[in-house]
């Protein structure tokens, strides 16, 4: 319950339109009150009355209360629904938004706890649930009170011991029932939370590992787990929705057991009259009216066990310290020349024993083209991950363009600092929105001359030119054509600091010949860090850093380090095998 705390301050930003909803909530259920007892009376009156009756009793007015019941009902029931979802629709989309901006500095450090599956679950889903706290559990509430309040107010006008009587019957069921029935539905909300989140994920993994799965014989296991896991959900679905007949169900006996009592109560007279007559109607039908009004609130409660199981979830997810603090603004202003250094940097994972670099230390002036190099696994990906301070290291420091690397802030560590990842990501878009990702403000002239730099210049031959669709339901690049967009992003981007991490993997040898030569043009001018366990080319760079299980072994020049005949001359003997 302590986690919904943290996300009131959200509905509080619409609290007049939410407010609105709950006041046309109310005036819905006193409408459907009146209605409902007005009726009553007005057919055992008239049925009381007779033929004799027709000049004497008044038809009129009570037909003209029931009608205008009636419309009031049906407008206020309209807009209520309208106001109330609206507000929520609204609610959600700046919780979304709030839950994201909380993501976004815990990337990609403090997010390595989280699985994407699971991710992806709390940021929609569990987000989605907690709409339920305002539909289903604060505004029937809040107009089960008020609703209670009017009746028992109105009714003393008649008899004050049936009102007192109605309204106590009434209060106490709404005291009783919710939170017991909370209580009883709180296991069952956080299984359906957590196994709703574990179902997706293991589908997720079912449905993208199927290749694997088939081949090595795992599919029929991996199917059982799935369906076991659909069984468990399935099974806490029903044991929430058994709750929730047994609510209405006890719902339905006290009415019965109060409209019971109320009958006998006013057998002997209502108010000052000796005879109860058609009022005896009137305080039946509205008792059935009123308890009509707590039916939402009997099972709203067992929501509630999920919408605390989700904001605990997105609490433990929002609350995550982030990995890298950032500072506002950049704390000195040296000439940023895009030279780096690193002093004695050491850094090992979270919950990993053995370190991923130990105690590196090297240091590259403006303009050095270097490669480091070394097998997979031995920390050369670490070390470009806190350049860009996707992670801080444990111990020692780190400079980038004479700056200390903490001192930077963002947006300028951003500008300054162009990436060719190892895993290229094409969105579903343009062609052009996919470049103006590095380039916000670009023309189209530049992205053309972007992409004729680097060698693809034949995407813009088509009709469509820089509007033709990548991606699902558009054309597919290869791997050579994904690393050339990756470098044409990384030249719209301009930054100082270029970084490369294995380029040129999975690529067959004259693509591969090809990507070097246009990382060499494009990097004229600029300090180059290219992380590769490909040595082809290595002889053309000013300096090669040769990493072992994170640590540095060997550095120098190409031909420094074959004279040498250490571990990179090794490298070099198997990779001609």
């Amino acid at each position: 319950m302590r986690a919904l705390l943290s996300f009131l301050p959200l509905w509080r930003r619409h609290a007049l339109r939410l407010l609105l909803g709950i006041l046309l909530a109310i005036l819905t259920l006193l409408a459907s009150i009146g209605l409902l007892s007005l009726s009553g009376w007005f057919l055992a009156g008239a049925s009381l009355a007779g033929f004799a009756g027709l000049y004497s009793f008044n038809y009129m007015l009570p037909a003209a209360g029931v009608r205008g019941a009636a419309i009031v009902r049906t407008a206020s029931r309209y807009f209520e629904r309208l106001v109330s979802h609206d507000g929520t629709f609204r609610v959600l989309q700046h919780l979304r938004v709030w839950v994201f901006s909380h993501l976004l500095p815990l990337s990609p450090g403090g997010l390595s706890r989280f699985r994407q599956g699971d991710l992806l679950n709390r940021l929609v889903a569990d987000v989605d649930t907690l709409d339920h706290l305002y539909l289903r559990v604060i505004s029937p509430l809040v107009g089960a009170l008020v609703t209670i309040v009017v009746v028992t107010v109105g009714l003393t006008f008649l008899d004050v011991s049936l009102a007192l009587t109605l309204g106590g019957l009434l209060l106490l069921t709404l005291l009783v029932l919710p939170p017991l029935f909370w209580w009883l539905g709180r296991p069952s909300g956080a299984a359906i939370a957590h196994l709703r989140s574990q179902y997706r994920l293991l589908l997720t993994r079912f449905l993208q590992g199927q290749a694997e799965l088939t081949l090595y014989g795992a599919r029929d296991a991996a199917r059982a787990q799935l369906d076991s896991t659909e069984a468990d959900w399935q099974r806490a679905q029903q044991r929430q929705a058994d709750l929730t007949g047994l609510s209405q169900a006890l719902l339905i006996a006290v009415t019965g057991l109060t409209v019971t009592l109320l009958l006998w109560l006013s057998a002997g007279g209502i108010g000052d009259l000796p005879t109860p007559g058609a009022f005896l109607a009137l305080v039946v039908f509205c008792a059935l009216a009123a308890f009509e009004a707590l039916a939402p609130v009997a099972g709203a409660f067992q929501h509630l066990g999920r919408v605390s199981a989700s904001a605990e979830r997105l609490q433990a997810m929002i609350t995550t310290p982030p990995a890298v603090q950032f500072p506002p603004t950049v704390s000195s202003s040296p000439v940023r020349d895009g030279g780096v250094a690193l002093e004695a940097v050491s850094f090992h994972y979270p919950d990993q024993p053995v370190p991923a670099l130990q105690d590196i230390t090297l240091r590259l002036p403006a303009g050095a083209q270097v490669a480091i190099v070394g097998r997979t696994g031995c920390g050369k990906s670490t070390l470009l991950q806190l350049l860009t301070r996707a992670w801080d290291p444990d111990s020692g420091s780190i400079t980038v363009g004479g700056i200390p690397l903490p001192a930077w802030d963002e947006a300028s560590l951003r500008a300054s600092t162009s990436v060719v990842s190892q895993r290229v990501t094409l969105f579903s878009a343009t062609l052009r929105d996919n470049l103006l990702l590095a380039a916000p403000h670009a023309d189209d002239a530049t992205l053309a001359a972007a992409l004729e730099r680097v060698g693809l210049g034949r995407l813009l031959s088509g009709e469509e030119g820089l509007n033709a669709w990548l991606g699902e339901g558009g054309r597919m690049l290869s791997g050579g054509e994904l690393r050339r967009l990756s470098i044409a992003r990384a030249l719209l981007h301009g930054g100082e600091l270029l970084l490369l991490d294995e380029p040129t993997e999975g690529l067959d040898a004259e693509t591969e010949r090809q990507i070097l030569d246009v990382l060499e043009e494009v990097s004229r001018g600029k300090t180059r860090i290219m992380v590769t366990h490909r040595l082809q080319r290595l002889d053309r760079l000013d300096r090669l850093f040769v990493l072992d299980e994170g640590r540095l072994l060997e550095q120098g020049s190409h031909d420094e380090l074959v004279a040498k005949r250490g571990r990179y001359w090794t490298f070099l003997q198997q990779s001609a095998l």
